[in-house]
């Protein structure tokens, strides 16, 4: 009865340990589980694209704003916009789970003055912020990025492919772009080669098919995923990278 015992406690408080940060998203109402995700508020503008006309410059940008019901207590979506020096809109890519439940692409395009608008009642978080020169010499790259993804007709929420899959494919195959992706970007890890890059293009990870995996980079610091849930460390921002929680930085006001 004790070795029952003590295994079942080696199993059950890895597990809570996991679960906790997911937990605490529903506890401080940071992830809403109640409301049905079509009644959430889509579009406008949080002001962290800069209009076209004010701003001609390249731009390349990428978001991450909650999912809805109980799966916002666990996973962001992450889509990428970008606009060329001169263009009177940004051109948003992401990939969309109910476009493929509904027998279309879950690649999605969009030409939009405002990428940065609300997900389904969700506030998107810049992720990354690249302007100038350095935008549009990436902007071709992340064409090519977008044209090469192996799953464009096709999505799984878990462990992949879905939309963070997507993104993460866009920054292995973009590395200057140094897309950090925080551990809340479920399904980042999607692969069906067990060892590749990083998705920022920047370290390496061994994961298996998205599930259960391990990856060290200089921009991802140290972490480990398992069933999706990832947790590590970053000790060069220095922050934590918590299931649920996303990125945490003690001590940071």
């Amino acid at each position: 009865m004790r070795t029952i015992l003590r295994w079942t406690m080696r199993l059950v408080l890895p597990l809570l340990v996991l679960l906790a940060g997911p937990a605490a998203t529903v506890a401080t109402g940071m992830a809403d589980v109640d409301q049905p995700w079509w009644q959430g508020r889509r579009g406008g503008s949080f002001g962290h694209a800069p209009t076209p006309e004010a701003h001609p410059d390249a731009v390349v940008q990428v978001y991450g704003a909650r999912t809805r019901g109980w799966r916002g207590a666990f996973a962001v979506h992450t889509w990428l916009a970008m606009k060329p020096e001169g263009a009177d809109a940004y051109t948003r890519y992401e990939v969309i789970g109910w476009r493929y439940f509904r027998g279309t692409s879950p690649l999605a395009e969009q030409q939009t003055a405002q990428p940065d608008g609300w997900w389904f009642g969700s506030a998107p978080a810049l992720l990354l912020d690249l302007r100038g020169g350095a935008a549009e010499a990436a902007i071709p790259r992340i064409r090519e990025a977008v044209a090469s993804y192996a799953y464009p007709d096709f999505y799984r929420t878990w462990p992949g492919p879905n939309s963070n899959t997507f993104t993460a494919h866009v920054g292995r195959s973009v590395p200057e772009l140094g897309l950090d992706l925080p551990p809340t970007a479920i399904g980042k890890d999607f692969r069906l080669v067990p060892v590749d890059l990083s998705p920022s293009g920047g370290g390496l990870q061994f994961s298996i098919l998205g599930a259960l995996g391990v990856l060290v980079s200089p921009e991802e610091g140290l972490e480990v995923n398992v069933l999706g849930l990832s947790l590590g460390i970053d000790p060069l921002e220095p922050a934590l990278r918590l299931p649920g929680l996303g990125l945490v930085w003690p001590g940071r006001e």
